[in-house]
């Protein structure tokens, strides 16, 4: 991080704008919201800045700034386009103790001007450090058409309970569970949908209960499907659980760039899951999961892919279930439908499959006994989950049920990541040209003829290793 984020309180207090275009009417249109007290400087402002003089907060000077007017400003802005002129500004404010920022000048800039989305009192600041400013431009929009601009109301109204609820929880973590609950629950919903009343009384009620004891102390389990590994991938739901939990489980599916997005002071605990090395059994995980949640806590228990596609989420909330914690499940896209798409291979196709299967080549005890029956069926696709290791075997199964071994085959690893690799071949080669590639990462095994389609239908997303080509087996690019 470069900069320290920080908001200034400037209400009341000087500020100096040098300039008369566009960038110094933004100035003082954000210096006056804030409440700032503004001096303009410019003999000769656009109509844009002239809109903004009638304020009887601003006050306009048609001249150049001399060091005497920036003497006891809080904060200077220069906005004239003029290196000289606004190399001598910033000289001033080096003598006169103020905050300078200078547009365009990042070398005679004390802070940024970040973007920002407006929902008073709530306030979003968007920097790129000056490095990228239509960047932070482009982000804002974005957060501008997510955040509702009710927010901003939302805030002023549960505030008004700000002592009661820190007199009612005295513990920190029941504290900030209440407020929680309260804006993301149905006292939240109610107010944002125009019901005040109803809102206040359900607050009032929840802080009734929990003064005379009454409120449940048992925390819940969230089980969140994390998507295959690209961050972009997770639903709006997962992220707000995510930044929700008390404690978090995760396994070795799940990045850092996805654990980043958790809330930053949950306590963390990693439970393994590779194969054949857990760092913590199933059994294990799922008695952990109820002991935190009996303990109070609110409990992410972060899968890759989606908890209820090869993910024992059936197991763990059969635990929960007999425990009587209580639990939500998050889906998330399965590998194999994330994986595919990242990789240019559509799982169905009219003209190649009608239907896809999906399989695990690991289970309790190994390797699984697989339905060849089902998998060697004609029109379809069939991926499979945890098969790497098992791939000489998977392909021998295939070839002694009498599939076709030019069968074209994609082994796709770490999917959907910035290090994704998608090596194809048929089932007669593919096992050699996977060992050939050095994949040992988690990797989604698809099977069938839409794997040929990657060719026209890759939309772009680079691999570190190429595929060979079907036609040729005797050709590795790098």
């Amino acid at each position: 991080m470069d900069n320290l984020p920080i908001f200034l309180g400037i209400k009341g207090k000087k500020v100096v704008v040098d300039g008369g275009d566009t960038v110094a009417a933004r100035r003082v249109e954000r210096a006056r919201s804030a409440g700032a007290r503004v001096w303009v400087f410019d003999p000769h402002p656009t109509q844009e800045l002239q809109m903004q003089l009638g304020d009887p907060e601003v006050t306009h000077h048609a001249r150049l700034p001399t060091r005497e007017d920036v003497r006891g400003a809080f904060v200077v802005w220069g906005a004239s386009e003029d290196d000289d002129r606004d190399t001598r500004l910033y000289q001033w404010t080096r003598e006169e103790g103020c905050l300078a920022n200078i547009a365009d000048r990042p070398e005679l800039c004390d802070f940024i001007t970040p973007s920002i989305v407006d929902r008073s009192p709530i306030v979003v600041a968007v920097s790129t450090g000056g490095v990228a400013p239509v960047i932070g431009r482009i982000l804002r929009a974005r957060i501008e058409s997510t955040l509702p601009a009710t927010f901003g109301r939302l805030a002023r109204f549960v505030g008004q309970f700000r002592a009661r609820i820190a007199t009612t929880f005295p513990g920190g973590r029941e504290r900030r569970h209440f407020w929680e609950n309260m804006i993301e629950g149905p006292a939240g919903d109610l107010f944002l949908a125009g019901d005040t009343a109803r809102a206040t009384a359900r607050i009032e009620q929840d802080l009734a209960d929990a003064a005379s004891g009454k409120s449940q102390s048992t925390g819940e389990v969230w089980l969140v499907g994390a998507g295959p590994g690209d961050p972009d991938l997770l639903t709006f739901r997962a992220l707000r659980l995510m930044q929700r939990a008390d404690v978090v489980l995760y396994d070795r599916l799940i990045g850092e760039d996805i654990l980043a997005l958790v809330r930053r002071d949950a306590t963390r605990i990693y439970v393994g899951k590779a194969p054949s090395d857990h760092t913590m059994s199933q059994e294990e995980i799922s008695a952990r999961m109820v002991r935190l949640a009996r303990e109070g806590n609110r409990v992410l228990r972060l899968k890759g892919g989606d908890p209820f596609i090869f993910g024992r989420g059936g197991e763990e909330i059969e635990v929960l279930a007999k425990a009587g914690i209580g639990f939500q499940v998050v889906p998330g896209i399965t590998a194999a439908a994330g994986c595919g798409a990242y990789a240019g291979i559509p799982l169905t196709h009219r003209d190649h499959a009608q239907s896809c299967v999906m399989v695990t080549a690991h289970g309790r005890d190994g390797v699984l006994g697989l339905d060849w029956e089902v998998l060697v069926r004609p029109g379809q696709t069939t991926a499979i989950y945890m098969g790497l290791s098992a791939l000489d075997a998977l392909t021998g199964g295939f070839a002694a049920h009498g599939i076709d071994m030019s069968t074209p085959v994609a082994v796709i690893e770490n999917g959907t990541r910035p290090d994704q690799r998608v090596v194809t071949g048929t089932l007669a080669d593919i096992a050699t040209r996977v060992t050939a590639a050095g994949i040992t990462g988690p990797s989604m095994i698809l099977v069938g003829s839409v794997v040929r389609l990657r060719d026209t239908l890759n939309w772009g997303v680079d691999d570190a290793v190429h595929e060979m080509s079907l036609a040729s087996s005797k050709r590795f690019d790098l």
